[in-house]
C-alpha cells in the first residue's frame, strides 16, 4: 500500500509563502513513474485538486491558483513539492498530496495551511 506523509504547513500571513512537501512511499511503487496531485480540503468544503504533475513533469493547476503555486518533484527523494507564493485567506485548508492513477489508498494526515493576519 502507497502512503502519503505531508509536511511544510503553518500560519502565513496573507501575501507570504510556503513550500509544502510530501514523501510518497510503498512496495512495488514506482514514483518516478507516476503522477502526483496536491489536494485540499477547506472547512465545509469538499476536497479540491490544486495542482498535478506528470511523470514527465507536465503540470496543471487549478485556476485560482494559478501564477501562484508552483508544483515540481523529486524522484530521487521520491518528494512532490508545492510552493505557495501570495497566499490569500481563502488559501486555507488541509493540502494532501496523492498519485493521479493507481488502486485506491488511504489519504496521509494532510498539513494544515492557515492564512491569516
Amino acid at each position: 500500500q502507497v502512503q502519503f506523509v505531508e509536511s511544510g504547513g503553518g500560519l502565513v500571513q496573507p501575501g507570504g509563502s510556503l513550500r509544502l512537501s510530501c514523501v510518497a512511499s510503498g512496495r512495488r511503487f514506482s514514483f518516478t513513474t507516476t503522477g502526483m496531485g496536491w489536494y485540499r480540503q477547506a472547512p465545509g468544503k469538499q476536497r479540491e485538486l490544486v495542482a498535478s504533475i506528470s511523470s514527465i513533469r507536465t503540470s496543471t493547476y487549478a485556476d485560482s491558483v494559478k501564477g501562484r503555486f508552483t508544483i515540481s518533484r523529486d524522484n530521487v527523494k521520491n518528494t512532490v513539492y508545492l510552493q505557495m507564493n501570495s497566499l490569500k485567506p481563502e488559501d486555507t485548508a488541509v493540502y494532501y498530496c496523492y498519485y493521479m492513477s493507481g488502486p485506491p489508498t488511504s489519504w496521509g494526515q494532510g498539513t494544515q495551511v492557515t492564512v491569516s493576519s
